[in-house]
C-alpha cells in the first residue's frame, strides 16, 4: 500500500555516502546526501533533542509488506515506519529516513550508530532482546508457510519439518523464521536462504525449497502478485510473534519517553485504523508487552 500524500526516502545501502530524501511526514521533502553516522547515532546522543534539532531520526528499515514497503518512487511506507514517524512527530521530530539493510544486519549497525532505531518488523526473541532495548509491540503477528498448490507435501507445522529430513525450508537469514527453525533443531542442510520475499517465491517454484517461511501477512502481500504458490494456515507450533521500534540500550531516556507518547497512540483511533490499512489486529497490540515477547527462544 502506498501514502499519496507524504513523501519518504530510502537510503539504500551502508558504509559510502548515500543518497536520501527525507521521509517527510504527511509532507513533500526534498533530496538530500547523507553520509552514515555523520549526522545521527552518535555515541550518548540525546535522540529526542538530536531528531528535533536535526527534523529527523534514521531508521534501519526492510521491503517486506506490510511490516515495510519501499515503493517505485523511493517513497518508504508499512505499519512499522508509519508508527514511528507518527509517534516521532508527536514528540516533535517532523521527520525519518529509512536505511534499506538486511535483517541480519540490523542491530550489529544500529549499535555501530549507523541508524537511531529499527522499525523493520524485527520480531522480538532472547537473542534480540539481550542485545538492543524494544519499545511496547505495535504488531503481533502468525507465521504461515507459502507451499506448491495444495501443498502436496502436507507442509503444516514446524515438528513436521523437523520430522522429514527431505524437506527443504527458505528462511531470510537472520529472520525470525530462521530462529524458530534453530529452537526446533531442524538442522541447517534443510534450510535454504534468500534474499527477499520474491526469492524466497522462486526458491519454491524452482523446486530449490518445498517452503518459504515467512509472517502470514508477509506472505498473503506476496500471494496477492502471485497465484503460483499457496499460504498455509497460521503454523501452530509457531511462536507468537511482535515487533517494535528497537533501540540502543544506551537510549534507554529515549526509549522511555517514546513508549509514553505510543501508548497514547495506540489508544487513539487513528492507530487502529493505521493498523487496519495494514491487516493487523490493533486490539492484539494493546494486549501484548514487550516482555512476553522477549521471553521467544532464538
Amino acid at each position: 500500500m502506498t501514502n499519496q500524500i507524504s513523501r519518504r526516502a530510502v537510503v539504500r545501502g551502508v558504509g559510502a555516502a548515500t543518497l536520501a530524501v527525507p521521509l517527510a511526514a504527511w509532507l513533500s521533502g526534498c533530496s538530500r546526501v547523507e553520509t552514515p553516522g555523520s549526522a545521527a547515532g552518535q555515541t550518548g546522543t540525546d535522540l529526542l533533542a538530536l531528531g528535533k534539532k536535526q527534523g529527523y531520526l534514521r531508521v534501519a528499515i526492510a521491503n517486506e509488506p506490510p511490516y515495510t514497503q519501499v515503493n517505485p518512487d523511493g517513497t518508504v511506507t508499512g505499519a512499522e515506519p508509519d508508527v514511528f514517524r507518527a509517534v516521532c512527530k508527536r514528540l516533535g521530530i517532523p521527520d525519518i529516513q529509512g536505511v534499506v539493510t538486511p535483517y541480519a544486519s540490523m542491530i550489529p549497525g544500529l549499535n555501530a550508530n549507523r541508524w537511531d532505531a529499527i522499525t523493520a518488523g524485527l520480531f522480538m526473541k532472547q537473542s534480540r532482546c539481550s542485545q538492543v532495548a524494544y519499545s511496547e509491540p505495535v504488531i503481533v503477528s502468525t507465521e504461515s508457510f507459502a507451499v506448491a498448490k495444495g501443498n502436496p507435501k502436507k507442509i503444516l507445522t514446524v515438528a513436521g519439518v523437523l520430522a522429514n529430513k527431505d524437506l527443504k525450508i527458505a528462511v531470510l537469514p537472520g529472520g525470525f523464521e530462521e530462529g524458530i527453525l534453530k529452537a526446533a533443531k531442524v538442522p541447517a542442510a534443510q534450510q535454504v536462504k534468500v534474499n527477499d520475499g520474491r526469492s524466497g517465491i522462486e526458491a519454491l517454484t524452482a523446486g530449490r525449497a518445498d517452503a518459504f517461511f515467512l509472517p502470514t501477512l508477509s506472505l498473503d502481500a506476496l500471494a496477492k502478485a502471485d497465484t503460483s504458490f499457496e499460504v498455509t494456515a497460521p503454523i501452530p507450533d509457531a511462536p507468537r510473534t511482535g515487533s517494535g521500534a528497537a533501540f540502543r540500550k544506551s537510549d534507554s531516556s529515549f526509549m522511555e519517553t517514546y513508549n509514553k507518547e505510543l501508548k497514547a497512540y495506540k489508544d487513539s483511533p487513528e492507530f487502529d485504523a493505521l493498523m487496519k490499512k495494514w491487516g493487523f489486529d490493533a486490539a492484539a497490540a494493546r494486549g501484548s508487552t514487550a516482555a512476553e515477547l522477549c521471553k521467544n527462544e532464538g
